[in-house]
């Protein structure tokens, strides 16, 4: 089986957790399979390191830049068609919510969230139009979706009439190796985008009316919202923006406790991560964010700053334990997300899954 990888989308340190979910994923499959060909179609700004280092995968970088987001929206509907017949694609993999409408063969495509239909006034009114036209043209024209929590599941269904494939996102066993050097110090974590949805000026605002909290530390791309939190922000709040992944390695390994305020989510990635490292969670009580953590943290209402204020005290204060947290975490592997999405993709072009799947 021949296997494409649409990564036009992703822009290097510019895109979030869907670029984390990327090089991963691409990691783990070729761990796990060494039968399948992969032709990994990048644009111009996303160098050869995406693409692992195997006999089996192609690094096929197009003449598109996705920073010009029209050129890559045009070029992926009309010209990555064309690549991918030339490369004799038997299923193109989708990692970023856009297809091609009309492609040579099936099409697997994922969903991520369902933010545009759930939330849209957190998008800008000339970029809703787009994603209404493009993911509906995605659900419409792939074989097969795969959500990333049964609640963008349960959205493609309420919102489209679809079913999906749920597949987990892991979590890197390198979080877990934090766990045996912890080393808290006084500082609170949050790991988000500075998107609206994510909630970050009401936490500003709660921990600052926190006189003995320690400082809070938010780290991730500069989104929407980042005037608006850049201005919230105290003298005891540090933002660093978008981070290496060594340095966010350090923050989880010393942090003292991680708050995650997002009032939406697809998946949730960052308590995934803190969890593994063993570091005390309070996290937004939303669908997708229980479905990660179980009953593994400490929940509050983000819209209530009382209820925010006494989660982040009680994990400060009296921190339960977190070791049955990591094992619960340990159950969500990158490996496991490679075997049952290349399982899917088997299943897209007409072929078994455990042909697919090396033993």
């Amino acid at each position: 089986m021949r296997i494409g990888v649409n990564a036009l989308y992703l822009i290097p340190g510019g895109v979030g957790g869907t670029e984390i979910y990327l090089r991963n994923l691409l990691r783990a499959l070729a761990e796990i399979d060494r039968e399948n060909e992969y032709v990994v179609f990048t644009n111009q700004e996303t160098g050869r390191d995406l693409t692992p280092d195997a006999s089996n995968f192609k690094w096929a970088q197009q003449r598109v830049r996705a920073s010009f987001r029209p050129s890559r929206i045009l070029f992926e509907q009309f010209a990555l068609p064309r690549a991918v017949r030339r490369e004799r694609v038997d299923v193109l993999f989708n990692p970023g919510f856009t297809a091609p409408a009309f492609c040579s063969c099936p099409s697997v495509t994922v969903f991520h969230d369902l933010q545009h239909k759930r939330h849209p006034e957190f998008f800008r009114w000339f970029d809703l139009p787009f994603w209404r036209l493009l993911l509906w043209s995605s659900v419409r024209r792939s074989r097969t979706l795969i959500a990333v929590s049964h609640a963008t599941a349960e959205d493609l269904n309420r919102y489209y009439g679809v079913d999906a494939t749920v597949i987990h996102h892991g979590v890197e066993p390198a979080f877990f190796e934090l766990a045996a050097r912890r080393e808290p110090k006084d500082y609170l974590l949050c790991v988000s985008t500075s998107h609206p949805h994510k909630n970050l000026e009401r936490l500003i605002r709660v921990h600052e009316r926190m006189p003995d909290a320690p400082e809070l530390v938010i780290t991730g791309l500069h989104g929407f919202a980042a005037e608006q939190v850049r201005k919230a922000a105290s003298p005891r709040t540090r933002l660093t923006g978008w981070i290496p992944r060594e340095e966010l390695y350090e923050l989880y390994r010393c942090a003292r406790a991680f708050v995650y305020p997002s009032t939406f989510e697809g998946f949730g990635m960052p308590v995934l991560e803190a969890m593994a490292a063993g570091v005390p969670v309070a996290c937004s009580d939303i669908p997708p964010l229980r479905e990660v953590a179980g009953d593994n943290a400490t929940f509050f209402n983000p819209l209530r700053d009382e209820s925010m204020r006494r989660a982040m005290e009680t994990i400060v204060d009296a921190p339960p334990p977190t070791s049955r947290a990591r094992d619960h975490a340990a159950a969500f592997t990158w490996r496991k997300t490679a075997q049952e999405t290349l399982a899917t993709l088997a299943r897209a072009a007409g072929r078994t899954a455990s042909a697919a799947i090396p033993a």
